[in-house]
């Protein structure tokens, strides 16, 4: 009997992916890597180093008095300039570490330009300036820390008001398991898909397979099929290794996450079929792509929150796709979000998804 046409093509496309130990990597190993190296720098408690640059002229200054009056310790000369370090062990924030880079101005403003210090302490006529970037926020917490160690009233020493929160979807790889795997997914359609489909028109095989008996359409849903059931493995094999690695746990519907899981693999698969309609050029078509996955990825709060972004650009990085199925994801993982509450975000994907998948079958080119 001969077999059917659509599980055939199917077979083929799980053939070309486990053959290939490149996308085996990419889309198994990778990802664990990823979450198991952030989850655990983030679940430790912290060592922090805070590297501060100090101009200083004078023997008798606040400063000299200020390196005197803690217990500081020389360490090796750094490209020829003192370092001096002390550090302050927290007991709920962790130990850190300040070196101070005695040095002059021109030498500070060269370190600052390098990225080997955020803060610039100068000391002139008495007064102390604190100089650094308005715009980073790890400068800015430098100064605060080490300004009132100056005025000895450290912020850092005291830990009676502190209370750490380290319950299950308030800690970071709570955030970050949701952001990846949807990361992932967007990766695996887009490349898996885009990628795949214009190769084959590159090397002329588009026509060779429409010149036999394959229907058009069997084609491109069993693209859609095969790439489902391989980032559904992703998924659950990251979730697995979170669970059993962070005690990640699941605390919405589960029918939701299904639903949103589909929705957000569907658009994806749509756009990377639209991507690919048209490109028979693989420089061409890796520019398309990464033009597509890289503002997503940078903006879409995989790793951070996007809303550290201006008001205007928050207005607009919302509705990304990534975006909606990020949120959509962290809001079942650890808000608990229901069935009904996830529905706007799904018809949105799923919206998205019909929309480009059949513009691209529309528009599509077999030779």
């Amino acid at each position: 009997m001969k077999k059917n046409q659509l599980f055939q093509l199917i077979n083929i496309q799980f053939k070309e992916f486990y053959r290939e130990p490149g996308a085996l990597f990419w889309s198994f190993i990778f990802p664990i890597v990823m979450a198991w190296g952030l989850g655990m720098t983030f679940s430790e408690k912290p060592e922090t180093i805070r590297n501060i640059a100090i101009i200083s002229n004078s023997t008798d200054s606040i400063l000299n008095n200020f390196l005197k009056s803690k217990t500081i310790q020389k360490s090796n000369k750094y490209d020829t300039i003192n370092v001096f370090e002390f550090s302050i062990d927290n007991e709920q924030l962790g130990k850190t570490i300040f070196k101070l880079l005695k040095t002059d101005w021109t030498t500070g403003i060269i370190l600052l330009k390098r990225g080997n210090v955020n803060l610039i302490v100068n000391e002139t006529d008495g007064q102390i300036k604190y100089n650094f970037d308005p715009h980073n926020p790890e400068a800015q917490l430098t100064y605060l820390q080490l300004s009132s160690i100056i005025q000895n009233k450290s912020i850092l020493e005291s830990s009676e008001n502190i209370q750490p929160l380290t319950r299950i979807g308030t800690r970071y790889i709570d955030f970050l398991i949701p952001g990846l795997i949807a990361m992932g997914i967007m990766s695996s359609c887009l490349w898996g898909i885009s990628y795949g489909m214009i190769e084959r028109r590159t090397k002329k095989l588009l026509r060779r397979m429409v010149a036999t008996p394959m229907k058009k359409s069997n084609f491109l849903i069993a693209q859609t099929i095969s790439r489902l059931l391989i980032t559904f493995l992703e998924a659950a094999i990251l979730v697995f290794f979170a669970y059993f690695t962070f005690d990640i746990q699941i605390q919405g519907s589960i029918f939701g996450l299904i639903l949103i899981f589909l929705a957000g693999n569907f658009a994806f698969i749509g756009i990377a079929i639209l991507i690919s309609s048209r490109t028979s050029n693989m420089q061409v078509g890796n520019g398309l792509i990464n033009s597509v996955t890289m503002p997503m990825m940078l903006l879409s709060g995989i790793f951070f929150s996007y809303n550290n972004f201006p008001d205007w650009v928050i207005s607009i990085v919302k509705w990304l796709p990534l975006t909606i199925f990020t949120d959509s994801l962290r809001s079942i993982f650890i808000e608990g979000f229901s069935f009904v509450q996830v529905l706007p975000s799904v018809t949105i994907l799923f919206t998205i998804g019909f929309v480009t998948f059949i513009s691209g079958m529309k528009i599509y080119k077999w030779y």
